[in-house]
């Protein structure tokens, strides 16, 4: 009987330090949930505080949580040329190289093609749409200017900081998820909520005044022409 009872208790022991390895008896669920920042973490953790923005960047990247490509990202590079941006110095022809503001994707992979990147750059100003170009896009209430396709978001804005005491237009990109049908309305939507969120967490980091920023998810309005 001694001998019964310690091979039971054996088995017992072995089936519990199983099941305690598998998860219980959900199958492992409890346990292989990817790790991650979620919605409100991600791009500094700023990126979708208000309510909006954290409901498109989950309909956007099919949920979350989300791994960070800090190390591949340049934010305080970012944002010191933003602050050294001086437009009268530029030439002509000169375009400011953009920077990776922020860029993440979903917790269990997917690669390139289901990645969210966020860029920054000083700009001359907003420069409108061509009339090929506004066929293309959506544009939206925002800044100065702002538009989306299903790719992607831009969103110009004007700031003014007080030091250094001079005016910039800076320039947000939000290039989203491929494979995503260009006639898809709310895809821009989304994306254009994500750039502008973006562009409002910059202005705040910057010290920008009056940027004309919308809060929440901006709305719909005719093309600015160049």
């Amino acid at each position: 009987m001694r001998s019964a009872l310690t091979r039971l208790g054996a088995a017992a022991a072995v089936a519990a330090l199983l099941t305690s390895c598998s998860g219980g008896n959900d199958g492992g669920a409890g346990t292989n949930e990817p790790s991650g920042l979620s919605a409100t973490e991600v791009c500094r953790g700023g990126f979708a505080q208000d309510a909006a923005a954290t409901a498109a960047l989950k309909a956007v990247m099919g949920g979350g949580p989300f791994s960070d490509g800090l190390a591949e990202s340049e934010p305080d590079k970012a944002l010191d040329e933003l602050r050294k941006a001086s437009p009268e110095q530029w030439a002509a022809s000169y375009r400011p190289e953009s920077r990776r503001y922020c860029w993440f994707w979903p917790a269990e992979g997917g690669g390139s093609e289901k990645d969210l990147q966020v860029q920054l750059s000083p700009a001359k100003s907003a420069p409108g749409l061509r009339p090929e170009h506004a066929k293309k896009v959506t544009s939206y209430a925002s800044g100065l200017q702002a538009y989306a396709s299903s790719g992607f978001s831009r969103v110009y804005f004007s700031c003014r900081m007080k030091a250094p005491a001079h005016e910039i237009v800076v320039e947000t990109v939000v290039r989203g998820p491929a494979g995503i049908p260009d006639a898809d309305p709310d895809q821009r939507t989304r994306l254009i909520t994500l750039a502008n969120a973006a562009a409002r967490q910059v202005s705040k980091e910057l010290g920008c005044e009056k940027d004309g920023l919308a809060t929440g998810m901006p709305s719909p309005t005719a093309h600015p022409t160049s």
